[in-house]
């Protein structure tokens, strides 16, 4: 029997102070609960997305590539981190400029 993995944020932090990982997490477990993989942090006060969103792209995508579902949460943070989070399609590489 296959189990689906999502992708999604476990909240840290304290009251006023959210802070997120994102994690490969079994659709049964609960939002805080034991997670398959960590794959990044999201700290949403902080104003610089560089430092704001911080994910492992390689693993994100291989969990993406083996069938995990985003949440539409984080289907918005990984495109602003520059990840498709299209399961399973390969980015075309850019054109060659002359």
């Amino acid at each position: 029997m296959q189990h689906v993995v999502k992708l999604r944020l476990k909240r840290f932090g304290r009251i006023h102070r959210p802070f997120y990982r994102l994690n490969a997490m079994d659709i049964r477990v609960p939002r805080n609960g034991v997670s398959i993989e960590e794959l990044g942090t999201f700290d949403p006060l902080e104003k610089d997305d560089a430092k704001a969103i911080q994910f492992k792209p390689e693993r994100v995508k291989y969990w993406l590539s083996v069938g995990a579902q985003p949440t539409e949460t984080v289907v918005s943070l990984l495109k602003k981190a520059g990840i498709d989070p299209t399961p399973g399609k390969k980015l075309e590489p850019a054109p060659a400029a002359n």
